[in-house]
């Protein structure tokens, strides 16, 4: 558990009590449970799959249609050949430890941090530091790790305690040759057995399948949805007319074989993901058009040079400052930064358990321009919940070097330009008899050959009167190629569009990891009763909205019951109707836990003068009103344009003396 995790009314989180209520509330359970529950793969129940939804609602009006995106559905199962290109297939992998003598595999970092946190944990009881309370998980952690000897309160040198706490905030940097250098050095085991790993090797995530019943067709069901729109680029270009920049954007579910799946919905081998690919003029500097009108805006950065000196406290620091002194690579990277944090507090994340943190060197890939994560903290610590990276224009070229097809923007220019470039032909007649069908491909490898390189090669022919080059998918990859065959020279022509591969910004989002996060960030307990929980979800993004409750079991009052049931409908309110003959303060508080926001309650007071009672979750504070009025406030309030504040200004207050006592005797 993360130390100083508080839930949002300051109280010390009990993750044991929370989990306690998603369960019996069944937001979300193990899938397949009768024939034994399966690690990484959960089924989620009515609350949290209505959560979603709404989520899904908000994400959609947030980005695409706010930010005019084309949104796409691509293929799940994806061929061989696709992630053979992205690369996928040699460098989609984790590091993993064995234990030799219980075949246990565990992922190395994930090892690294377990125990190091561990040690820290250890030594702050052997100085007598305050510790945050213990939850039932943490107790059953504990008890297998006896073995291991790690429930012995034992004190660590300063020094050896600043290293673990450095080498903590620095993890992430670390290759897996690295990561086998500190297992040894720090002489990290097992927890569970106390037994000694092997090194760490690379496992590759992707699940493999089939296309056919021939099983020829290799192929993965797909860790991301981005290649599909990758690959769909150039539909995607002319339905936008050719105009830059845009956007395009796919919602999915994503596999991935995860070595050692825990922490719940946090780590699983299926899940939903939201993806963003914004396409820009290389050329155009990656300005955004908007990027004025969030310039100001201030977010928790914590930069790679605060990690490399082992901090892991960010900085507040406006974006233009970033944009402007490059810790964040350019305006449209930047504007995105701001549209997810506007998008977290849109659906009610904790702003103070949110910050955005910068990829170290070893994290990014070769050809990434900057990458930053989203991050959420819970009561397992920091969670990477939405990457926003820019990819440069490596996806796009390398599909189209692949395939042949160009995936690549064609701009008319205004006027003609004269250029003079270097031009490498084949001598059609006498290549085609010496390379036969391997022709088109030694002409291809000379058209990607850049000007520079180019250039090199006349003087080299001129020189020597032959020159090499490399030639991939042929046999031979090297070919040597003599005057008589090629022909390189300086031309001049005139062009009139120019084509270029756009670069990418991709905002990625895991959405079950986000849910997650948010439900922790939503609980708290009534201060005069722990057992009193709530799940304070926004009405904008409550799985459902409305609370109908008559005062009494009553058949006077159920007429008014269905009448409301009927205008609620009509509204597209989403309701629970509660006529059990349990207290009305008892189904106030187990629809509380549910994170219902609004209650309506019909008592006998409403079959006199057609007034009803709308009550807050949060406050319990309770306003009385005609029906219209009621639902006009509840419609206002789930549609994010007024906080219950704002209703109890306009509409009278209420306090019946049944529903106050009713009130205590619940609590």
């Amino acid at each position: 558990m993360a130390t100083e995790y508080k839930t949002q009314k300051g109280q010390d989180f009990d993750r044991a009590a929370f989990e306690s209520l998603v369960k019996r509330k069944n937001f979300y359970w193990q899938s397949f449970e009768p024939h034994g529950a399966v690690k990484g793969l959960f089924d989620y129940g009515h609350p949290l799959a209505t959560l979603e939804a709404e989520f899904l609602t908000i994400w959609r009006d947030h980005f695409v249609r706010k930010e005019r995106m084309q949104e796409l559905k691509c293929a799940m199962i994806t061929p061989y050949n696709v992630f053979k290109a992205s690369g996928h297939v040699e460098k989609f992998a984790d590091f993993m430890c064995k234990d030799p003598k219980s075949g246990e595999i565990l992922r190395t970092d994930h090892l690294i941090k377990d125990v190091l946190e561990a040690r820290l944990k250890s030594d702050k009881e052997a100085r007598g530091e305050k510790l945050e309370d213990s939850t039932e998980a943490d107790a059953k952690k504990k008890k297998k790790k006896v073995k291991a000897g790690a429930v012995v309160a034992t004190k660590l040198d300063d020094a050896v305690r600043e290293k673990y706490e450095f080498l903590l905030a620095t993890l992430d940097d670390y290759t897996g040759p690295d990561m086998g250098a500190l297992i040894k050095e720090h002489d990290i085991r097992n927890p569970a057995t106390g037994n000694e790993v092997e090194p760490p090797v690379p496992v590759n995530l992707m699940f493999a399948t089939q296309i056919g019943a021939t099983g020829k067709e290799p192929a993965f069901l797909r860790p991301e949805t981005a290649q599909g729109q990758f690959l769909s680029f150039q539909h995607l270009v002319e339905y936008n007319d050719n105009k830059m920049p845009f956007a395009s954007a796919s919602v999915g579910y994503s596999f991935r074989n995860e070595l050692s799946p825990r922490s719940g919905l946090l780590r699983v081998r299926e899940f939903l993901m939201a993806e963003i690919e914004h396409y820009v003029d290389p050329e155009s500097g990656k300005k955004h058009p908007k990027f004025k009108q969030v310039r100001d805006v201030k977010l928790p950065l914590l930069s790679r040079s605060i990690q490399s000196e082992g901090g892991s406290k960010p900085a507040f620091v406006s974006i233009g400052e970033a944009v402007d002194s490059k810790l964040v690579d350019n305006e449209t990277l930047g504007y995105f930064l701001v549209r997810i944090a506007l998008f977290m507090d849109r659906i009610g994340v904790d702003a103070s358990k949110l910050r955005f943190r910068q990829h170290m060197q070893n994290e990014m890939a070769h050809y990434a321009a900057d990458c930053w994560d989203c991050e959420l903290l819970t009561s397992y610590g920091w969670i990477e919940c939405v990457g926003c990276a820019d990819r440069s224009a490596f996806d796009l070229t390398v599909h189209s070097e692949a395939t042949g097809v160009p995936l690549h923007v064609r701009e008319v220019l205004k006027e003609p330009l004269r250029i003079q470039e270097w031009d490498a032909q084949l001598d059609k007649k006498k290549a085609g008899p010496k390379f036969k069908k391997d022709a088109g491909k030694v002409q291809a490898a000379l058209d990607r050959l850049d000007q520079d390189f180019r250039e090199k090669l006349s003087l080299t022919l001129d020189k020597e009167g032959k020159v090499e080059i490399d030639v991939p998918d042929m046999e031979t990859p090297k070919v040597e190629l003599d005057k008589e065959i090629v022909k390189i020279s300086k031309e001049t022509r005139t062009v009139s569009t120019r084509e270029y591969v756009p670069n990418v910004i991709e905002p990625s989002f895991g959405i079950g990891r986000i849910l997650y996060s948010l439900m922790e960030h939503a609980y708290w307990t009534r201060e005069d009763d722990v057992a009193r929980s709530v799940m304070s979800f926004k009405p904008t993004v409550a799985p459902i909205k409305v609370l109908l409750v008559p005062l009494q079991k009553d058949v006077r009052l159920m007429p008014l019951v269905e009448e409301i049931e009927e205008k609620l409908d009509e509204r597209h309110l989403s309701y629970d109707t509660d006529t059990s003959g349990v207290s009305i303060g008892k189904r106030y508080s187990r629809n509380d836990e549910l994170g219902i926001p609004c209650g309506i309650t019909v008592d006998y007071e409403s079959l006199e003068d057609g007034t009803f009672t709308l009550r807050d979750r949060d406050s319990t504070k309770q306003v009385r009103a005609k029906l219209d009025d009621i639902l006009d406030a509840i419609e206002s309030m789930v549609k994010g344009k007024e906080t219950f504040s704002d209703v109890q200004k306009r509409l009278p207050a209420y306090e019946g003396k049944e529903e106050k006592e009713e009130e205590v005797k619940a609590a």
